[in-house]
């Protein structure tokens, strides 16, 4: 069942790297007593994700911050490297780049998507949230192929 607004971010460990190699990162370490921006992509490079989904969070993180909020963290279904890369390449030094390498946040959000049919296998589905303090706040999950209310001005819009 898919996380809905109320409820508490589940427990699951993410990676992220840090100046010392990849690292876990908990859920709880992430949004306890914390306002943060979490969006999530179907995968690091894919053309929708590069072209305007990050960038879009790049491009905003100081409004978003000026908004009270405290961390925005990009999330997909990629390992850390890629994810390291990703940020790297599109000057994310402002985000959070976390792997859900195997997709168990996404299932325990219970926003997974099956792009088997693509060659891309479990991902996660493109979404935003808003957390304070681990409680879903706001939840903006986008249609099958659609981009538009998990874009960063809309979650801004909504802040």
């Amino acid at each position: 069942m898919t996380i809905q607004i109320g409820e508490k971010i589940p427990e699951a460990t993410l990676s992220i790297m840090t100046k010392d190699g990849p690292a876990p990162l908990t859920t709880e370490e992430i949004f306890d007593g914390k306002k943060v921006v979490l969006f999530s992509v179907p995968g690091a490079f894919t053309p929708t994700c590069s072209a305007r989904h990050l960038p879009g969070f790049v491009d905003h993180a100081d409004d978003l911050l000026a908004k009270g909020v405290d961390a925005i963290a990009c999330m997909a279904v990629n390992d850390v490297f890629v994810m390291n890369a990703w940020g790297k390449s599109a000057g994310a030094d402002k985000l959070m780049m976390l792997a859900d390498g195997n997709a168990d946040f996404s299932k325990a959000l219970g926003l997974e998507l099956d792009a088997s049919s693509f060659g891309m296998g479990l991902r996660s589905q493109r979404f935003a949230l808003v957390a304070e303090s681990g409680i879903v706040t706001q939840l903006f999950v986008e249609g099958p192929g659609e981009y538009r209310v998990s874009s960063a001005e809309h979650v801004l819009s909504s802040l």
